[in-house]
């Protein structure tokens, strides 16, 4: 009905009851899907119809007020129809307070964007409940800047936070801002600390985004902190939220799921502010004259069409490269940059003398600094290690993984010596090709390994592919690959790369802690013992290996950092798939036992979504290695 005969008073609280007990038993897509487009029809320009609505919500009882005040949030066209429907329901209903300025958005981290701009766009809409919006903000500050927050959270809530922050700061005004700038600033540093010290490339680059999003927010005139990132999809998206996007915005009536993409993908409209700092200031006509004065159209170029680049020639031994790199003679510098760009090829060709310098060789290399801008050193540098190390690879890779846990190394060169030994270790277990293929794009059969990777990815792939690679498929027309037979020279030197760096992981040194703040080294490490590990297949010393690694990784098994935990769950995985299932079943059948208790575990609790799926990937495999046992006859 719409009006009550005689004028009578009402009471709409058993429709309230309905409506709630109906959301609470799950009808609330179906029931409310009907009434708040009704809703926001009748109360566009009548006030009797606002205030029944508000009776109609407040009247729900507060043990069914979450799903109906969640209902109506989600399905709002926007924020100033959610503050028609609602009004200060946050304010008088203690209930309600909770659900949104606490469960929606420090509890949970499944809505979209859209529903988020209607929720905080309808707390900055009344005077009253900006008091409301002030403190969300707080609370999303120092859970953002909380160090245990960022380890222990997925990375999906912490992108919601960081989406939710933004969201807060663009509906501040300039009064707010200066009453709480210490307090933004105080968080922005504690917050980007934290997030920087993330061994996730996707966190660094959040907790980046943030602090650049505070910094533009109090320092509206003054020096911004700026960072360097490589913008993706999600970096623009996150930027674009700081821009209020206008009142009369309305999200389109569609399903929920498409309703909240198109709504996120909606381009904002840039404030006039911004458009004026973006186009250049007229040259007035006292400028114009001095631009002209100062033109140099009229000089004439010199012709160097006939110049010839000097070509430096390079060293042709392996010890006139060493007297170049140890040069300190800056008249040298081009002969120094043709030494670098010609070492690689020239340790390859000559393995003789490679072997004689082999260690010095790979010092120099590993201390090796940039003189010059020259294209492509870093890679270059690495390809003549790893040709130095596959040449000589026994008191080489002595040298560098003794060298990993030294005194007096950065934390970068750390690094790059495992990246090397990852590299090395690829090139001696991979077959050379010799021969012809039949048909061309055939693709080299050898795992792609991306030693810079700072991600879960490249492990999931080799699993993919090391499972491919034990299914039969019968197909005809397939191009092959003729290889030439060759025994796997990484056999007999596997020990030498694994072992030394499994030893001394425990041991803290001055400048260096890989169970403190130096887990993003902890977590190379851990990734890098899982691909020699890999590699190491049908070695001699394989079983030796997966049993050390296996007592590693029951050691470092509920480290904190997430990185650290997926390389741990792929060291699990290439152990299962490189050591015999004999092996196995013999040498290591109660720690297999405690690891699949594990593995339960961290499917069911672990907070990052890569370490359960790779520990659902690991109990998969242990259930086929299991049926492969129970086949064999005995």
């Amino acid at each position: 009905v719409y009006f009550i005969p005689g004028g009578l008073d009402c009471s709409i609280s058993f429709v309230s009851h309905v409506l709630g007990k109906v959301c609470v038993h799950g009808w609330q897509k179906e029931i409310l899907g009907v009434l708040v487009p009704r809703l926001t029809e009748l109360t566009k320009s009548d006030c009797i119809w606002q205030r029944i609505c508000w009776q109609l919500v407040e009247c729900v009882p507060d043990r069914w007020m979450e799903a109906v005040v969640l209902g109506f949030v989600q399905r709002a066209p926007g924020a100033d129809v959610l503050s028609r429907l609602l009004g200060n329901l946050v304010v008088k209903n203690k209930k309600a307070q909770f659900v949104v300025a606490q469960k929606m958005l420090l509890l949970q981290y499944g809505h979209t964007t859209a529903v988020l701009q209607n929720l905080l766009g309808y707390l900055s809409l009344d005077s009253v409940r900006r008091t409301l919006l002030l403190r969300v903000l707080q609370e999303l500050l120092e859970t953002w800047s909380s160090s245990s927050a960022v380890k222990h959270s997925p990375a999906e809530q912490q992108l919601y936070i960081s989406k939710a922050i933004l969201i807060c700061l663009s509906h501040l005004k300039e009064s707010e801002i200066a009453s709480c700038r210490q307090e933004l600033l105080t968080s922005m540093m504690e917050g980007v600390k934290c997030h920087l010290e993330s061994s996730l490339p996707q966190l660094r680059r959040l907790g980046m985004v943030v602090a650049e999003s505070i910094s533009l927010t109090i320092n509206t005139e003054g020096p911004v902190l700026k960072f360097e990132y490589e913008e993706d999809d999600e970096t623009r998206e996150l930027k674009s939220l700081l821009v209020q996007t206008p009142s009369f915005y309305v999200v389109p009536s569609l399903p929920d799921d498409d309703r909240s993409e198109k709504a996120g993908a909606a381009l904002p409209l840039v404030p006039e502010s911004n458009e004026k700092s973006y186009t250049a200031a007229p040259l007035m006509p006292d400028e114009e004259s001095d631009a002209e004065l100062d033109s140099d159209d009229d000089l004439i170029p010199y012709d160097m069409s006939e110049d010839k680049e000097l070509k430096i020639k390079a060293p042709m031994y392996i010890r006139d490269c060493i007297e170049v790199l140890t040069g300190s003679r800056s008249e040298d510098v081009d002969k120094w940059e043709a030494t670098v760009k010609a070492l690689e090829s020239l340790v390859r060709r000559n393995p003789a003398a490679t072997r004689e310098v082999s260690v010095e060789l790979a010092k120099i290399l590993l201390h090796l600094e940039e003189k010059t801008c020259i294209e492509g050193f870093v890679e270059l540098r690495q390809r003549a290690q790893v040709a130095v190390l596959t040449t000589d690879p026994i008191p080489v890779a002595k040298y560098l993984t003794s060298q990993f846990y030294s005194l007096n190394y950065s934390l970068r060169q750390r690094m790059d010596i495992l990246d090397v030994l990852v590299l090395a270790a690829q090139e001696l277990s991979c077959p050379k090709f010799h021969g012809k293929t039949k048909h061309s794009g055939v693709q080299k059969p050898c795992i792609q390994l991306l030693p810079g990777s700072d991600s879960s990815k490249g492990w999931r792939r080799i699993v993919d592919e090391r499972i491919k690679s034990k299914t039969r498929r019968f197909d005809t027309g397939q191009s092959h690959v003729e290889l030439a037979s060759r025994p796997n020279e990484f056999n007999s030197v596997a020990g030498y790369f694994f072992f030394p760096l499994i030893q001394h992981f425990d041991r803290p040194l001055t400048t260096f802690d890989l169970l403190g703040e130096d887990h993003l080294v902890l977590g190379r490490l851990v990734h890098t013992l899982a691909v020699l590990m890999y590699l190491a297949v049908n070695t001699v010393a394989v079983t030796a290996m997966g049993k050390a690694l296996l007592e590693f990784v029951w050691a470092l098994r509920f480290h904190t950092d997430s990185y650290v935990r997926q390389g741990l769950l792929s060291c699990i995985s290439s152990l299962l798939l490189s050591v015999p299932a004999e092996r196995i079943l013999v040498d290591m059948t109660e720690e297999l036992l405690e690891t699949q208790s594990w593995l339960g575990d961290v499917m069911e609790k672990d907070p990052d979504g890569d370490c359960r799926r790779l520990a659902l990937q690991n109990l998969l495999l242990m259930e086929n290695l299991k049926k492969k046992l129970e086949a064999v006859p005995s």
